[in-house]
Order: C-alpha cells, then sequence, then structure tokens
C-alpha cells in the first residue's frame, strides 16, 4: 500500500514543482537574451566572411598574362562582327548653363557656317555623347558596315556607313543626313569614339615611357571573361588618375573602358558594354532609306553640307578628351609643350585683347560672362584665364594664345610663362 500524502504535502509538493517550473523558464528567457545576439553575430561573422567570395565569384579564373601581351592581343584583335548595347557615361564636371554646355561643344566642331545645316549631321549630333549618360546600340559587319544609334527619350539618332553610303538619321526632327564615303573601308569624317574599344585605341597611344601599364586581375563584363588592364601616369600636375580596360581574354576586344582623374570621384568617362555578340549582324541592319517627307541633306565626300548655293564646313567628330599623343598633337599643327601626359598643345590666335566679345550682337561684351567661368591668373607671360574641367584645362592670355592640356592650372601657368 502506498503511502498516504496528505493535502498539505501533495500542496507543497505542486508549489515546488510550479517554482522550479518558473526557474527553469526564467532559465530559458536569459539563455535566450545571450543566445540570440551570438546567433545574430555569428550570421553577420559568416555573412562578412562571404563578402569577398562574393565579390570575387564574378571574376573568372583565367591563365596569367603580362601587360604587354594584352596590350599585343588588343592591337591584334581582328573582330569584323559584333552587335551589342553600349552605356557611356561622360562627367567632366563642366558647370550647368541648360544644356548650353552642350551647343558650345556642337557649335566648336561644326564652324562659324551659317546654321542652316541638319540637324542630322553626325559630326554636331556625335558631340552630345562628351556630356552626360547615353545607351547606344552599335552593329558591324566588316569596315564596309557600321552602325551607331543613340537611344534618347522616345527618339533615335542613327548613324549607318553602310559600302559608300553614309547615313545620319534624326527621328526626333525627322531630318536625314547623307554623305559619300571616300571608300568602303571607311565612314568618312564623322568618326567619334563610342565603343570601349574606340576609347581604348585613343589612349593606348599615350603609352610610353611616362606611363605605367600592369594587369589588375580579371572580371566579367556582359557576360564575357575579361583580364583588367590599368594604366597610371609617372607624371605628377598631369588630371588624369588611371585607365582601365577590361579586355576580352577570348578575342582581345576591349569591352568596358574607365578613366578616373587624379582628384579623385566618379569616373571622367566610363564606357561599357552590358549586352554583347560576336555574331554576324542581319545584313538588313545596315538597310536605310529616308523615311517618306523627311528633309534630307546631302554632304560630299569632304564632309561639307551642301545647302543652297553655298556650303558649311564640317571638322572630324569629336575625339576622346586628352586622347593622342604629343606627335600627334604636333602634326595637327598645335606647337606642343612639354612630353608625355604633361603635353600641352599651343594654339596662337592672333587675337589680342583676352577673352571674345560679342560685336555682332550690338557690342555686348562676352567677356564678363565667360571670365566667371574661368580663374584669372598672372604671370610674366601677362594676364589670362583659366577654364578647368575634370581632365582637360585650357589657359586663355590676354595676348591671343590658348595653352591646353589633360594638366593642372600651375603646369598652364608654367608653360606660359616658358613660352
Amino acid at each position: 500500500m502506498a503511502p498516504y500524502e496528505s493535502d498539505d504535502t501533495t500542496g507543497a509538493a505542486q508549489a515546488d514543482d510550479e517554482l522550479r517550473d518558473e526557474l527553469r523558464a526564467e532559465r530559458r528567457r536569459k539563455a535566450a537574451r545571450y543566445v540570440v545576439p551570438v546567433a545574430v553575430v555569428g550570421v553577420a561573422a559568416a555573412t562578412i566572411g562571404l563578402v569577398p567570395a562574393l565579390a570575387d565569384s564574378g571574376d573568372p579564373d583565367l591563365p596569367k598574362i603580362t601587360a604587354q601581351e594584352l596590350i599585343d592581343k588588343i592591337a591584334k584583335s581582328d573582330v569584323q562582327q559584333l552587335s551589342g548595347t553600349v552605356k557611356i557615361s561622360t562627367d567632366l564636371g563642366l558647370p550647368d548653363l541648360g544644356g548650353l554646355e552642350s551647343g558650345l561643344l556642337s557649335g566648336a566642331t561644326q564652324g562659324s557656317g551659317s546654321g542652316d545645316g541638319s540637324s542630322a549631321d553626325p559630326t554636331g549630333k556625335l558631340t552630345e555623347l562628351a556630356s552626360g549618360t547615353h545607351t547606344l546600340r552599335v552593329a558591324a559587319d566588316g569596315p564596309g558596315k557600321q552602325k551607331v544609334s543613340v537611344l534618347e527619350s522616345g527618339a533615335e539618332y542613327s548613324l549607318i556607313h553602310n559600302g559608300t553610303d553614309v547615313w545620319g538619321y534624326d527621328s526626333k526632327s525627322d531630318e536625314v543626313y547623307h554623305s559619300t564615303a571616300p571608300d568602303s573601308g571607311k565612314a568618312g569624317q564623322h568618326e567619334a569614339p563610342a565603343t570601349p574599344k574606340d576609347f581604348a585605341d585613343q589612349f593606348l597611344k599615350s603609352v610610353d615611357d611616362t606611363t605605367s601599364v600592369t594587369v589588375d586581375g580579371t572580371a566579367q563584363v556582359a557576360g564575357r571573361d575579361a583580364y583588367r588592364l590599368v594604366i597610371k601616369p609617372r607624371q605628377s600636375g598631369t588630371t588624369v588618375g588611371a585607365i582601365s580596360i577590361a579586355v576580352d581574354a577570348k578575342t582581345g576586344t576591349p569591352l568596358k573602358f574607365t578613366l578616373t582623374p587624379s582628384s579623385g570621384g566618379a569616373a571622367v568617362v566610363d564606357a561599357g558594354y552590358t549586352q554583347v555578340s560576336f555574331a554576324k549582324p542581319a545584313a538588313s541592319t545596315f538597310d536605310f532609306t529616308p523615311p517618306k517627307g523627311a528633309k534630307v541633306t546631302e554632304g560630299d565626300k569632304a564632309g561639307r553640307t551642301e545647302k543652297g548655293s553655298g556650303t558649311q564646313h564640317r571638322g572630324k567628330g569629336p575625339a576622346a578628351p586628352g586622347h593622342g599623343s604629343a606627335k600627334d598633337l604636333g602634326k595637327s599643327g598645335f606647337d606642343v609643350l612639354g612630353k608625355g601626359w604633361n603635353s600641352i598643345a599651343v594654339l596662337d590666335t592672333g587675337s589680342k585683347g583676352g577673352l571674345p566679345t560679342d560685336s555682332a550682337s550690338g557690342g555686348g561684351d562676352l567677356s564678363g560672362f565667360l571670365g566667371s567661368l574661368g580663374d584669372p591668373v598672372s604671370g610674366t607671360f601677362g594676364k589670362g584665364t583659366v577654364f578647368s574641367t575634370r581632365l582637360i584645362n585650357a589657359l586663355i592670355t590676354d595676348d591671343g594664345k590658348v595653352y591646353v592640356g589633360a594638366v593642372d592650372k600651375a603646369a598652364l601657368v608654367k608653360a606660359a610663362n616658358a613660352g
């Protein structure tokens, strides 16, 4: 027979059980207060540990290659057929003039004609790539067929080279520009940097003993394995910080081009494929017939726009900022001071009095307005004004000389003093 338990004993036992349950619950709550943070810290630590792995997951494991071998690979690249989408962002640090800066850039390349040229003329249209962010569709099929389309909000501008014909079409104004290429292998005088290869070709001309060139790992661009080629000036005083070129490991085609200034911050030029294919584009890609009712302006082989009884001269399309070498500048008719990245082009306009005035508008003075955009400087050369961007700077002296280069203000003043 089991021992008899009184009600008092039973009640005490129940109280003890309840107390023990409460203590156990409290211990669980205390444990939770410590365990939960530890778990969170553990997850955070694991996540932090994964960050490098995640960041590196897009960097393909490719065979080692030297900088010279990679430059040679670019030079030997013979891609004849491709199509894709390119995104270009350009930030020269120009002042916000409500769109006036684009007009000034465009006008600088179009000369001082009558102003009745076609809005579809590539010379002025492609200059707009010098500022802002743009999306381009590009295609090529050998040296005789290329197409570049600049996609705008609700509109599109296309430049098509097909054999001996060069067509420019601006859907916004419904205007067409037509000229004849000098031969089937060149698009004439309307070429402008539009792809990473265009920019890379421009700047690889500057590689000399004033330049450091290295291979900085690998990357993936538009789904393609690529090497990263980094170009840095060895000289001080230049506004160029570094140039990075992602080179397709298989074809040697530059897939992305980035130029950062020595002052830091966002890239001055960032151009890269977001999608690319090396398959043959459809032949219809390069077909063009002026839309019915579109205004068509004809140009000749020399790139002159024929309008009525007169002609309007057009210059070569805009080049990449700071492109080329001192030798190239010299061939362009400029005097050149300095070497390598510190090269400064010197032009004597023959116009005394410094900044121009707008005499055509009844004597209105532009010098005050232009002067407000620059910094006054002086030296043994006299007085002048320096106009600065994040890459290219220019000094206009009161005796009519212009000093331009990818150098800082001090270098321009020093060059003017020496000149």
